[in-house]
């Protein structure tokens, strides 16, 4: 059910038609994720994607104990401290997935950077939309606990680690522009229509609109 909450909030803020429901590419079988990809990191969450022949078999991984505390603590009805980690986690996943499917689905490739940065993007201003309807307001330092004081994976290699670094110095500096906009946001406001041109570019045309901001 979590899962289906999540890709609901990105449609909906995106103004997407999804063919495909998330839920039909979980998986939570670790030894499975493994086979899947093998030599991968062992992290939980990870979007698996065989491409070949014009043709993709994609599964979304998601650690069994991460779905159970989501289950037993669902974010979509409450989110605070105590999830917002399993939060981001599933988000992240989430994102990724849902951009890769709503690409393929109108003919468009992506590139690792550019599903990286739109998760980032996806988790600053998901979190900000979902605590609203909710009757909440996001902490004054939402932006400062999702870029400021970034942690990588001292597993990562040297091109994947740039990959993320890449990905949080343009996802800060697209969503600080957004900060004064959030509270004003509704379907068909300027803000919404924003976020679904963004969400459209490539990821070139991305970083050219965070740079001109």
């Amino acid at each position: 059910m979590v899962l289906g909450q999540l890709q609901s909030l990105l449609t909906d803020i995106y103004a997407l038609e999804m063919s495909y429901d998330i839920n039909d590419f979980l998986i939570t079988d670790a030894q499975l994720a493994s086979k899947l990809d093998v030599g991968g990191r062992q992290v939980d969450e990870k979007l698996l994607i065989a491409e070949q022949a014009g043709a993709a078999s994609v599964s979304l991984y998601l650690e069994q104990g991460l779905m159970d505390r989501l289950r037993d603590n669902n974010p979509a009805y409450r989110l605070s401290t105590d999830n917002l980690k399993d939060f981001w986690t599933a988000l992240e996943g989430v994102s990724h997935f849902t951009y890769y499917a709503w690409n393929a689905m109108v003919e468009k490739s992506v590139t690792l950077l550019e599903m990286e940065l739109q998760a980032e993007v996806d988790k600053f201003i998901g979190t900000t939309l979902l605590l609203q309807r909710q009757g909440e307001s996001p902490p004054s330092n939402l932006h400062q606990w999702l870029f400021g004081l970034p942690r990588f994976d001292a597993r990562l290699a040297a091109d994947e680690l740039t990959r993320y670094q890449d990905a949080n110095h343009y996802a800060a500096k697209y969503c600080l522009k957004l900060v004064p906009q959030l509270s004003r946001w509704t379907a068909g406001s300027d803000l919404n229509k924003e976020l679904c041109r963004f969400y459209r570019l490539t990821q070139p045309a991305k970083i050219r609109h965070i740079e001109a901001a």
